[in-house]
């Protein structure tokens, strides 16, 4: 039996046009009711996730900044956070300044930006959080930093992706979480990670759970839950890695998913 559900937010709670079906949030309400947790993961901060938190109506576990902070969406009460070390920060800061990237830093769940351009205003404007200009990356980090993100053409990143292994310590994890973002958090922070702890607080087991995703930041949920699914729209990969591949975002993936193995209707 499951007793914890895991769904990421874009590409798989939300459909393309950026919306939750009528359906989902449906059967979403119905397996809470039950008493079985509905974890949302994101790589957002909780303020890029309020009008998810208001529609569902639900006080729901939240993990954010890809698995480097856990908290209750309604309360805000934090569960756990795992931030970058200030060394390691100011060392993907320094090496995005050199390559003249947009940089966005989250602390304390504020916004940072090394300059307000174009992409730090849309950034700001997607996350609902005005960005703050870094002027002493020193002073913003000197507690250790949330998440680190480079925002550029996708080209860019992806050279960006290829080139930064051997230019960064072993104990920062980086992924794509779209395109055009490069994102940077603790070796000990990843959304498998944070089902890890948020299992042990809640005493569920590793095979009680399911975690549903479209894209790489999803890859390590996927691969450690008992159950991994990949929505229909994620790429051949996602789906080779997964247990179960469900219908898309546009065809009520989440709900089918709950509806075949929690409530065993077909």
């Amino acid at each position: 039996m499951y007793k914890l559900i895991a769904l990421d937010i874009d590409g798989t709670l939300l459909t393309t046009d950026h919306k939750i079906s009528e359906l989902t949030r449906r059967t979403i309400t119905e397996v809470s009711d039950t008493g079985i947790p509905v974890v949302i993961c994101t790589g957002r901060a909780i303020q890029g996730v309020e009008p998810i938190i208001d529609e569902l109506n639900l006080d729901l576990p939240f993990i954010t900044y890809n698995g480097a902070m856990i908290l209750m969406g309604k309360s805000k009460e934090l569960l756990f956070e795992q931030k970058l070390s200030k060394e390691d920060a100011i060392d993907i800061y320094q090496l995005g300044q050199h390559y003249d990237t947009t940089i966005i830093l989250w602390n304390h769940n504020k916004l940072y930006v090394n300059k307000l351009n174009e992409r730090a205003t849309k950034y700001g404007k997607a996350a609902n959080t005005e960005p703050i200009v870094i002027q002493d990356i020193v002073e913003v980090v000197k507690d250790g930093a949330t998440k680190l993100l480079w925002y550029d053409d996708v080209k860019t990143i992806s050279k960006f992706e290829s080139s930064v292994l051997n230019q960064i310590g072993d104990t920062i994890n980086y992924h794509t979480s779209k395109p055009f973002y490069l994102e940077f958090v603790d070796y000990r922070a990843s959304k498998a990670l944070a089902l890890k702890r948020l299992g042990q607080k809640l005493n569920i087991k590793q095979h009680e759970m399911i975690a549903v995703g479209d894209g790489f930041n999803d890859l390590s949920m996927i691969k450690y839950a008992g159950l991994g699914v990949a929505m229909g729209n994620a790429s051949r990969v996602i789906k080779e890695a997964a247990d179960y591949v469900t219908y898309s975002n546009d065809q009520d993936g989440i709900a089918q998913v709950i509806n075949k193995f929690v409530f065993n209707r077909s």
